[in-house]
């Protein structure tokens, strides 16, 4: 883990309520794995005194910045908002697990709701073997990816480009009908058929949706939990998990640093 004071080199809107900002940091850039995230700091500030975690969204092809991608919510979202470029802000990361190792499927289906796409850029290019990340050499692992991604409207949808771009088949869903299939799109997902592995990003009925379709299928499936954190490193306990044991009962994990993806059998059996 680096932590630094970074100059912010873009503050780019993509959507309703949605930026993506590039951060100067060769460190981060460098070791940050698809599946990570980063803390975020407004550097002078005692209002929000606590960072925010941001997933990893891509780095420049030189590695001397990388990307995150948010949806302004709150107080903390709403002045990073206002940033410009060579304003500095406090990062420390690469922290928690990149995703877990799906082997070398034909497919993956990333499903996505919100603001649960902005992990899967990265990913999706690691998979298909466009980009190395972390130090590692670009390598082909699966025959395609597509993306499941839901919103509430089509204001909302942010990145579509850049997904279309490193050649994922995007599938959408929006509440109201304004963009894709109407309804959710755990029912897109359904309606499409089975489909092995899945990978899910989003806010937590959709992620248990996913979890019970992933059950109904009996196919792999990992979510990326979207837990709030105060300190990012494993110190605080703040963001703790149930997950089933290997003796039937159930056990806490933090999200930051066993996370944020688990296992969704882990997840569902601890509930049962």
């Amino acid at each position: 883990m680096f932590q630094r004071t970074a100059e912010i080199v873009e503050q780019v809107p993509m959507a309703e309520r949605t930026f993506r900002i590039r951060l100067a940091c060769p460190d981060i850039a460098a070791a940050i794995r698809p599946g990570q995230f980063v803390m975020l700091r407004l550097p002078g500030r005692t209002d929000p005194l606590l960072a925010r975690p941001f997933a990893f969204y891509d780095t420049t092809e030189d590695c001397t910045a990388f990307d995150v991608v948010y949806l302004v919510v709150g107080k903390m979202t709403g002045l990073l908002a206002e940033e410009r470029t060579g304003n500095k802000i406090e990062v420390w990361g690469p922290l928690g697990q990149p995703f877990l190792d799906i082997g070398e499927p034909e497919r993956a289906t990333c499903v996505a709701g919100g603001i649960g796409q902005t992990p899967f850029l990265a990913y999706a290019k690691e998979l298909l073997g466009t980009r190395g990340y972390g130090g590692l050499p670009a390598r082909k692992r699966v025959g395609s990816v597509a993306l499941y991604y839901g919103v509430r409207s089509s204001s909302l949808a942010a990145g579509l480009e850049d997904f279309l771009n490193a050649g994922v088949e995007v599938h959408l869903a929006s509440d109201d009908g304004s963009i894709g299939a109407k309804g959710y799109v755990t029912q897109v997902l359904e309606r499409d058929g089975p489909t092995s592995p899945l990978i899910g990003c989003g806010p937590e009925p959709m992620l248990h949706a996913l979890m019970n379709l992933a059950a109904k299928w009996d196919v792999p499936c990992q979510v990326s939990l979207e837990t709030p954190m105060a300190c990012g490193i494993g110190a605080c306990f703040s963001c703790v998990t149930k997950v089933a044991t290997a003796d039937g009962g159930w056990d806490y994990k933090r999200v930051c640093v066993d996370g944020p993806a688990f296992d969704s059998k882990l997840l569902l059996g601890a509930f049962e």
